[in-house]
C-alpha cells in the first residue's frame, strides 16, 4: 500500500510531536510522503490553532526538514485553514505568505448572530450542546444549516485543494439532535456536493473519528460519500494525525470503505500536482 499523510499536525498547533519526530516515524513506517498542515492562525484566539507569531518559524522548519530528508521522503508544506466569513484571512493570502504546496479547508467554528462567540464543533460535546442551545436558540436544524452554508461559502470563495472532514457536524450529535436521513439534511449535503463539484476540490475521507473512538463512521461517510462517488468527486485519505502513532491510523479501513462505495482511485500529491492513483 502506498501510505502517505497529507493532513498532519505537530507541536506548532495542537499536535503532540515535533515535525521532525513526525518525519522520522513516517520514514520508519514506509510512507512515501508527509504533508504538514498545522491549524492556521486565527483572528480569534484558540488553543488548538497556531499563533500568528509562529508562522515564519513553521515555514522555515518544514522547508528545512524537506532538505534534510529529501532522499528518504517527500515533505510538503500546507496549512489547515479555518474559514469564518468576514473574519479569517483568504486562503490565497496564506498560500502567498507561507509559500504553501496546497491548502486544506475546514470549518470548526460556525458563525452565529453573536459577534463574540462561535459554535465549536470539536472537543467535548458540552461545547457542541452549548452552541446549539445558546447561539442557535436550541434549533439544531438552524445550527447545522449554518455549518453547511459556511462550508459551501468556503468552497465557493476560497477554493481549497482539499476539504477536511466535510460532515464533522455529525460527530458530537450522535443522532441526538438530528438524523442524517432527514430530508432537510440530505438537501444540505446535495448543495454541498454541487458546490464541490463545480469548484473542483478534493474531499478527504478522514479516519480520526474512527480510531479515536469519537465516531462510528468516517468524515464524510454514508450518503455524503455515496454522492461524491456518483458525482465523480476526487477523494484522498487522511488520518488527521496529531501524534506519531496516528500517521496511518485507520488508513486501511478508509481504503476499504472507499472500495465499498465503488471508488477506484484516490488523489496523491506529487511535484506540485494532485494525480490519480488507482486503488
Amino acid at each position: 500500500m502506498n501510505y502517505f499523510s497529507y493532513h498532519t499536525h505537530s507541536t506548532f498547533c495542537d499536535g503532540k510531536n515535533s515535525p521532525e519526530e513526525m518525519v522520522v516515524r513516517a520514514i520508519e513506517l514506509g510512507l512515501t510522503a508527509i504533508g504538514f498542515s498545522s491549524h492556521a492562525p486565527l483572528p480569534v484566539k484558540q488553543s488548538w490553532s497556531m499563533p500568528s507569531e509562529k508562522l515564519t518559524n513553521y515555514v522555515a522548519e518544514i522547508k528545512g526538514l524537506r532538505k534534510k530528508f529529501k532522499a528518504e521522503i517527500q515533505i510538503y508544506l500546507s496549512l489547515e485553514i479555518d474559514y469564518i466569513p468576514g473574519l479569517t484571512n483568504s486562503f490565497s493570502e496564506f498560500t502567498k505568505v507561507a509559500d504553501l504546496d496546497y491548502t486544506i479547508g475546514s470549518v470548526h467554528l460556525v458563525k452565529a448572530d453573536s459577534d463574540t462567540e462561535f459554535w465549536f464543533l470539536d472537543g467535548p460535546d458540552t461545547n457542541y450542546i452549548h452552541g446549539i442551545e445558546v447561539l442557535f436558540d436550541g434549533d439544531a436544524k438552524k445550527a447545522v444549516t449554518a455549518y453547511y452554508e459556511q462550508l459551501i461559502e468556503m468552497v465557493e470563495t476560497q477554493k481549497p485543494d482539499v476539504i477536511a472532514h466535510a460532515d464533522k457536524v455529525k460527530m458530537n450529535s450522535k443522532g441526538r439532535f438530528f438524523s442524517e436521513k432527514e430530508t432537510w439534511y440530505l438537501e444540505l449535503v446535495d448543495r454541498t456536493i454541487r458546490a464541490i463539484k463545480q469548484n473542483g476540490s478534493i474531499v478527504e475521507i478522514n479516519s480520526r473519528g474512527i480510531y479515536k473512538k469519537k465516531s462510528t463512521s468516517f468524515f464524510p461517510d454514508h450518503y455524503f460519500l455515496e454522492e461524491c462517488q456518483k458525482n465523480s468527486i476526487p477523494v484522498t485519505i487522511s488520518s488527521d494525525a496529531h501524534h506519531v502513532d496516528e500517521l496511518v491510523a485507520g488508513f486501511d479501513l478508509a481504503e476499504k470503505r472507499l472500495k465499498e462505495f465503488g471508488f477506484q482511485s484516490i488523489r496523491l500529491f506529487e511535484e506540485g500536482h494532485w494525480i490519480e492513483h488507482f486503488l
